[in-house]
């Protein structure tokens, strides 16, 4: 039996929850799921540009587990960009980022 998941602290909250090719309805897009702590990695490691030690404490996770994450969320928007899929965002067992009193998250 697999061991229950461990949840993950994430601060980013995408205001969109859904990318798609243009001029393609989505009833006719095939669709890659890509869970919210796989979008906090792709945050963290891609565009803060953090090593994936710092950007695994900042998710209170191992680097180990970081790196499997990233992995996956790296296939999930490589196949969506690459098979014209539409991206859909959600889920995962996360939890919100607590902030100390100058906003920043801890």
């Amino acid at each position: 039996m697999a061991r229950p998941c461990k949840c993950r602290r994430v601060k980013c909250r995408p205001d969109a929850l859904y990318f798609k090719p243009r001029a393609v309805p989505l009833s006719m897009l095939e669709e890659v799921v890509l869970a919210i702590d796989e979008l906090e990695a792709i945050r963290l490691a891609d565009l803060e540009g953090l090593y994936q030690e710092e950007a695994a404490g900042k998710m209170m996770i191992s680097r180990q587990t970081f790196g499997n994450i990233i992995a996956r969320a790296h296939k999930k928007v490589a196949e969506a960009l690459v098979n014209s899929k539409a991206l859909k965002i959600e889920g995962g067992a996360v939890e919100p980022g607590k902030s100390n009193k100058k906003g920043e998250q801890i």
